[in-house]
């Protein structure tokens, strides 16, 4: 079989579409009879700058696990303004559909966000007469009415209905989560032709190891009770939140570290120098394979979001990679995240943007440390449950069954 999957990040970008997506294609790799060929852009994620190494070039291709991977010019931009990250994902749809015109494939895998992606997908599909899977990520355009980026309107209307025409189109829509599913029913999408596979963690990269104490050393953080944020500083996030927060904590030896970068980084650290904090560290993005060495020496993990309502159909990847690593999650979510983390006990929930709440919860996590030790069964409970190499494996099946299908409809 071969396998065109059209993704808008791929390492070495670290987001948790890159990631995903790369050690699913480790996966399918595996097996001899497949060939996994990645469209994608230029590594340029979150700040619009073309990473050490590349140029943004009309078409490239290199090779990294046994995937073959094509990169294709794009406008690039940073990860804030609309109308330019619209451009931005416009061209990089129209340039894999030109370049996926010339590449062989049995079946044809667009990935949302960005949303644009599965235009170049639903094109393709229709020209080489393959099947085209639809892996929903996130429900857009809703979501950017979510964040404020744009109100409802006539472009979100139309935006709204080339949504639901994808999925309709699409023999196969893979969601992230059971709350995608419902959502789509609930708007007239066939049950059948949706399935779920979750995230999950990479258990080779992402098991449980002592404390790094050179680390610690490094970042002057010995004999303190770390609370870590590794991931996208993006305006879903509520950093903003956590960080005025900050000042309400007594406890010194409570210390926040943040790792990554976004949209929302110079805001924060801009307000974290306004407060005068001294509980808190930033860091520069950090490479995948290093993300492990830095959540060891975090007691706990802080994955939180907005108050919205779009956003309780969103599990944070972050929490899975954690819990593989016996990290409790301190979870900002309501919705389907909430579920998993309260059914495993492997974190404590608090309400989005709820600053008591929040407080009382990391205060009791830190200070129960009956209660930490069962969060930590709850971890290895949990992470049984989310193997990315099974969760891989579901999902190549059902490219297997996508093109059995048209196979058997041709005949």
């Amino acid at each position: 079989m071969k396998i065109l999957f059209i993704t808008d990040n791929f390492p070495p970008e670290v987001n948790a579409p890159a990631t995903r997506t790369y050690e699913h294609a480790k996966e399918w790799v595996k097996n001899k009879n497949v060939e996994v060929t990645i469209l994608t852009c230029v590594p340029n994620f979150p700040h619009g700058k073309v990473y050490n190494g590349y140029k943004n070039k009309l078409y490239q291709i290199e090779y990294k696990d046994g995937i073959k991977i094509i990169r294709v010019w794009s406008y690039i931009t940073s990860n804030s303004g609309f109308i330019k990250r619209v451009l931005d994902y416009i061209s990089f749809a129209l340039s894999a559909f030109v370049v996926g015109l010339f590449q062989k494939t049995d079946v044809i895998v667009a990935t949302s966000p960005q949303f644009f992606t599965t235009w170049a997908g639903w094109g393709l599909s229709k020209v080489k007469r393959k099947p085209w899977i639809f892996e929903l990520r996130d429900l857009w355009p809703e979501s950017i009415k979510t964040v404020g980026a744009m109100k409802q309107g006539k472009v979100i209307e139309i935006l709204e209905k080339i949504e639901l025409a994808l999925y309709k189109d699409a023999n196969k829509v893979i969601a992230v989560t059971d709350a995608f599913k419902t959502n789509l029913i609930n708007r007239g999408i066939e049950k059948d032709k949706i399935e779920v596979v979750t995230n999950g963690a990479n258990i080779e990269l992402f098991k449980p190891r002592e404390k790094d104490t050179k680390l610690l050393k490094e970042l002057n953080l010995e004999d303190k009770f770390i609370v870590g944020y590794i991931g996208t500083h993006g305006m879903a996030h509520s950093l903003d939140f956590i960080v005025n927060s900050l000042s309400k904590i007594t406890d010194e030896s409570i210390h926040f570290l943040f790792i990554g970068d976004g949209a929302m980084k110079q805001t924060i650290v801009e307000l974290a120098k306004k407060l005068q904090l001294k509980n808190v560290t930033f860091l520069d993005p950090i490479a995948k394979e290093e993300v492990p060495r830095y959540l060891s020496v975090c007691d706990i993990s802080l994955a939180p979001l907005k108050k919205e309502d779009n956003f309780k159909t969103v599990i944070p990847s972050k929490i899975f990679e954690a819990s593989a690593m016996l990290k409790p999650t301190l979870l900002g979510v309501e919705g389907q995240a909430q579920e998993i983390i309260e059914n495993y006990n492997a974190g404590l929930c608090f309400e989005p943007e709820n600053e008591r709440d929040f407080l009382e919860k990391l205060v009791k996590i830190k200070n129960d440390r009956s209660l930490y030790k069962q969060l930590q069964d709850g971890c290895k409970k949990l992470v049984v449950e989310y193997d990315r190499k099974i969760l891989a494996n579901q999902m190549f099946y059902l490219f297997l069954e996508c093109e059995k299908r048209l196979l058997f409809a041709k005949k």
